[in-house]
């Protein structure tokens, strides 16, 4: 194989229909076009409508663009959060937001868990004005029990909860009524170049920012959230965004949901079952969650008896690029995407690999 599948859990494979998309923008001078012009407000509605629909994102929520997630971190933060949020850690990204707030000076609690270890307690101090929630942990491929956001939920109706949607959305379906707020990035299950965050947010959310601007707090620049809405609204953004990267988000979304939210999740269940079951089945591999409640479905994550250098190589000779560990997993890891890009045919090529090596 000449052509390199990339499995790598961000970047990752580009969705199969962008480069027509691409093809087409050219074709439209959607990189040429102003940011306040009516082709660009046009493709700004287009885009949200789709991600809406294809979501599920209820009524009253807003959808901004950022130029990638971990710029979130920092406007949640920034806007969010007078003195204190609480966060459950127990993989590199959810720390990374922690790290944000404790920059910013916030009075930042945790409850952490070695990594790839279930929360046994969901105990919120009562300080905390935000709750973070990182519904896939890329870093080590631990997922977030939804009935345990459920049950943040109902015992803090009170305090926001900010959900970390990134290498989760749309592959993994949720209820967005559960959370106050949910970010991701879109060069992991949309398939897409990096550069392009998503910002969604509800009405309490609004009414929160309120009061940090009436506690004198400095809420940011050109993405404070004010700017965001008020140029929202006119299906415009506050300075000259990623506009290829919108154009292309809404004609993907516009893809899928054509291919349907269902059928791409119904997909994601059937892909990590069988590569779960080929690591399994092979003692140089052990999946590195334990528990299958909390196995990420999209970031497919094992440990490799000697390190991961022969693995890589074999999947590579064969055309298929997968991640290796991250941070100081680097060697001892694999990371395997599965992304709504990624085919049936492809994974189960991938397991035929795994059992023979």
């Amino acid at each position: 194989m000449n052509h390199k599948i990339y499995f790598t859990p961000g970047p990752s494979q580009i969705y199969y229909t962008v480069p027509d998309h691409l093809k087409n923008a050219v074709k439209e001078d959607v990189m040429c076009i102003s940011h306040r012009s009516a082709a660009f407000q046009k493709i700004f509605e287009s885009t949200r409508a789709s991600l809406k629909a294809l979501l599920n994102i209820p009524d009253g929520y807003e959808i901004y663009f950022t130029s990638s997630a971990n710029e979130v971190w920092e406007r949640i933060i920034q806007n969010l959060v007078i003195e204190s949020s609480h966060h459950f850690i127990n993989g590199s990204f959810a720390k990374k937001f922690h790290q944000f707030a404790e920059s910013y000076q916030k009075d930042a609690t945790t409850t952490k868990v070695a990594d790839g270890a279930d929360y046994e307690s969901l105990e919120v101090p009562d300080k905390a004005e935000l709750i973070s929630v990182t519904l896939n942990e890329t870093s080590i491929g631990f997922g977030f029990d939804v009935e345990k956001i459920k049950k943040l939920r109902e015992t803090y109706p009170e305090k926001l909860i900010a959900l970390d949607a990134v290498s989760a959305f749309p592959a993994v379906g949720f209820d967005l009524n559960l959370v106050d707020t949910a970010y991701f990035s879109v060069q992991k299950c949309f398939g897409l170049p990096a550069g392009l965050g998503v910002w969604i947010l509800n009405q309490r959310c609004f009414e929160k920012y309120e009061k940090v601007k009436e506690a004198g707090l400095v809420t940011g620049s050109y993405h404070d959230l004010s700017d965001l809405k008020a140029n929202g609204d006119k299906n415009q953004t506050p300075e000259t965004p990623n506009i290829l990267g919108i154009y292309l988000l809404g004609k993907v979304c516009d893809d899928m949901l054509f291919r349907t939210p269902k059928m791409i999740q119904n997909d994601t269940i059937y892909k990590a079952t069988i590569l779960y079951q080929a690591l399994e089945q092979n003692a140089k591999f052990k999946p590195y969650i334990d528990s299958k409640t909390t196995r990420s479905k999209t970031v497919i994550v094992a440990e490799c008896e000697g390190g991961n250098a022969a693995i890589l190589k074999v999947l590579a000779d064969k055309g298929f690029i997968i991640g290796k560990g991250y941070g100081s997993y680097k060697d001892s890891h694999i990371r395997i995407a599965n992304f709504p890009v990624h085919s049936k045919e492809q994974v189960e090529m991938i397991c035929d690999i795994i059992a023979s090596f």
